[in-house]
């Protein structure tokens, strides 16, 4: 195992069980009849991984997902366990793997990133002011920074590599991509998971301004996989502090994509590193939003 000065895991290494993926924030390893998703604590921002990362940020992501699928029980979701002392392979391991981790049935990953936006924020108001368009989508003219739209728009994105950038696309081209049945089953359940979640948040504090969500499937049937709605997938606005017409305060790594933005840095890796301070502030973002959401510290 790899971590930074900080103590944030960096990279897992787990002799003998075969490496799937090495993404952005996930170790993604082949159990035989599962996979281990490993969420690190790895920072990644304009789709570069930074050099170090947040302490604890992968037990966020991961218990915050594990919150959400028990929350929507409904929604038919990959995960078979987060205790990986079920399985003897991982025993030497339990110590680093722990709590920052799931056991995950095998899927076929839908290739479509879930967007789903309910304020204008980001590059939808970007697109806006330039066109009024967002996503092939036309909006009604009067919207300000940050404002909660009429109802909430699903904004697909192409799924792209590591170090490499998503493109929005339009529903249209998802159905081009997976066929009518599939986009429509798809975006009906990003909409139908977001809007639970917003108002769920709502009431303990918190705005869900935008998320994304994978799907993959099953023997034909579409389920739920990787992440959902965590502090990397979503943006969280502590509701207190909300103003229209302003770039809210967050309580997830926007905080250090507008540091980033402060910098000379052409947002191609090598990403630089992230002051002790920021990376202190970011950690306690994430932990926040734990707590404000599930009621209780991590």
């Amino acid at each position: 195992m790899q971590y930074d000065a900080n103590g944030a895991l960096m990279q897992t290494e787990l002799p003998g069980i075969p490496l799937v993926n090495r993404g952005k924030v996930r170790d993604v390893y082949d159990l035989g009849d599962a996979l281990l998703f490993v969420a690190t604590d790895r920072l990644s921002a304009f789709d570069v991984v930074m050099p170090n990362g947040v302490p604890r940020k992968g037990e966020v992501l991961t218990q915050i997902s594990l919150f959400w699928f028990d929350l929507m029980r409904d929604v038919p979701n990959h995960l078979i366990s987060a205790d990986v002392t079920t399985r003897p392979e991982l025993k030497a391991y339990v110590k680093d793997l722990q709590g920052r981790s799931m056991i995950v049935r095998k899927a076929k990953v839908i290739p479509v990133e879930c967007i789903v936006r309910g304020y204008l924020v980001g590059s939808g108001w970007k697109d806006y002011q330039k066109s009024g368009v967002v996503s092939g989508i036309r909006l009604r003219p009067g919207y300000q920074q940050a404002s909660k739209l009429d109802e909430p728009l699903f904004t697909p994105s192409s799924k792209a590599a590591v170090g490499e950038h998503d493109e929005a696309i339009s529903f249209e081209q998802v159905v081009a991509l997976i066929g009518a049945e599939k986009a429509a089953e798809i975006r009906d359940l990003s909409l139908k998971i977001y809007t639970t979640a917003r108002d769920y948040a709502e009431k303990r504090g918190i705005i869900v301004a935008d998320t994304k969500f994978e799907f993959g499937e099953i023997d034909g049937k579409v389920i739920l996989v990787d992440e959902v709605l965590t502090p990397d997938s979503s943006r969280f606005w502590p509701a207190d502090q909300y103003r229209v017409g302003t770039s809210p305060v967050s309580l997830d790594k926007q905080f250090v994509r507008d540091y980033l933005e402060t910098l000379d840095w052409n947002k191609t890796a090598p990403g630089p590193v992230i002051p002790a301070d920021v990376v202190e502030k970011t950690s306690r973002k994430y932990l926040d939003a734990y707590r404000m959401l599930t009621g209780h510290s991590l």
